[in-house]
């Protein structure tokens, strides 16, 4: 009798420990997400790469030539209209948030997108 108690509470303490470990790997699940953000230089990319690196995005990398972020976030720590909001707060439109006059302002010269700059 005492065997079957043992050997239950030792059943139960094995289970309660797997359930906290699988919602530990639940909640460290990341999301992928990939949108325009505008720019025409390596300046803009370290700086759009650099703004998007928020807590909880664990991956940034913007591509020139398609105009296009890809980005590796922990929903359970961001969002990806915060994401959208970093980079335009560093004066880069994307498809969900536009960058202020002011912040798109103090972007160097090469960088001014808006004026329509070529890529470079």
């Amino acid at each position: 009798m005492k065997l079957i108690i043992k050997t239950s509470l030792f059943v139960v303490a094995v289970l309660c420990t797997l359930s906290l470990s699988a919602n530990e790997t639940a909640k460290k699940k990341v999301t992928t997400l990939e949108f325009t953000v505008s720019g025409v230089c390596q300046m803009c990319e370290k700086r759009i790469e650099k703004a998007a690196l928020i807590k909880g995005v664990k991956l940034a990398q913007w591509d020139k030539k398609k105009q296009k972020i890809k980005v590796i976030y922990r929903p359970d720590k961001t969002d990806e209209l915060s994401i959208h909001k970093a980079i335009a707060k560093a004066g880069h439109d994307t498809q969900k948030v536009k960058a202020t006059d002011e912040a798109y302002q103090k972007l160097h010269d090469c960088c001014k997108y808006r004026e329509g700059q070529a890529i470079h």
